[in-house]
């Protein structure tokens, strides 16, 4: 197999492991989803410890939180993954695994305009009209619902903030989690030690919930470890139209395996964000392969000038 084979299976499996991790929260659905965001944090500890030490970078995380400004990014940035993670538990739980689909679905084009605003990047006509068709969008299934679908636009947002931090840490993706769950490990015990001290806690109730408990962890850390070495062998434009296999299989456990409901509002909205999404993808795809084909033709240039 080559590396983009590899790269690519890597991205696929992430994928798959996060869009269908729904199944697995949904069989918690019994347990508190603050306690169960705790046990996710602290056994993603304790397996990315492990990967760590075995990978002998285990002091990494201690340089990355070393500065203040390394950790201050850090904290903002386990802030915003620990809200996204809770958000994402609740509506599986809730039976709106729908609308978690939905924001995740929006996430790549919140992204975009994050861009725009932080760092001034430019839209390109392409882009606005994309970003214009999501607009179109959430209106119309608030127009149709009600009420704005405040879960998908906050989990858009937590995640396209995260990725914003991301993108100021100078630290790999395995060894900045560790550091964020290292920093959220503190509440995570305080949560579970007042579970535990009302005599309600999950965790060694029954050896399904406790396997389950612990089986959050690995759930959680093996797609990110499968994501970072998949980006490092696949091209961007690659690795984002790949990525939509996440909120489509979301969506597929929503509406088939869950039986949430799912009106002709909803309809409506999807295949406007379908839409926008394909339009966004075709462009970004074309972007990327331009750019190769710079990058190659001046390869070739400097070959023949030398």
């Amino acid at each position: 197999m080559t590396d983009t084979t590899k790269g690519f299976a890597a991205m696929i499996a992430a994928c798959c492991i996060w869009g269908l991790s729904s199944i697995f929260y949904k069989l918690l659905s019994h347990v508190p989803a603050a306690e169960v965001l705790a046990h996710r944090t602290l056994w993603s500890l304790v397996f990315f410890i492990i990967v760590l030490t075995v990978q002998r970078r285990l002091r990494a995380v201690f340089d990355a939180m070393a500065g203040p400004r390394g950790f201050g990014l850090l904290a903002f940035a386990a802030l915003v993954i620990a809200t996204n993670w809770y958000l994402f538990i609740s509506a599986v739980q809730s039976g709106q695994a729908t609308e978690a689909a939905l924001g995740y679905y929006i996430f790549p084009l919140v992204s975009v305009l994050l861009g725009r605003l932080v760092f001034g990047e430019r839209l390109s006509p392409v882009q606005l009209f994309a970003v214009g068709l999501v607009t179109l969008a959430v209106s119309l299934l608030t127009y149709g619902l009600g009420t704005a679908p405040w879960l998908a636009l906050a989990l858009a947002a937590s995640f396209g903030l995260y990725g914003l931090a991301k993108k100021r840490l100078a630290v790999g993706p395995v060894v900045s989690v560790t550091a964020e769950v290292l920093l959220l490990s503190p509440l995570a015990v305080l949560v579970l030690w007042q579970t535990g001290d009302n005599g309600a806690g999950a965790f060694g109730a029954s050896f399904r919930d406790t396997a389950l408990l612990i089986l959050a962890g690995p759930i959680t850390a093996t797609p990110l470890i499968l994501f970072s070495y998949a980006a490092r062998r696949l091209s961007m434009a690659t690795a984002g139209l790949l990525s939509y296999i996440n909120p489509t299989l979301q969506f597929f456990c929503a509406v088939v395996l869950f039986r949430e409901p799912f009106t002709g509002w909803h309809v409506q909205a999807f295949v406007l964000i379908w839409c926008a999404l394909a339009v966004y993808s075709v462009s970004t795809f074309r972007q990327d392969k331009a750019r190769r084909r710079a990058l190659r033709a001046a390869s070739a240039s400097a070959t023949t000038v030398t």
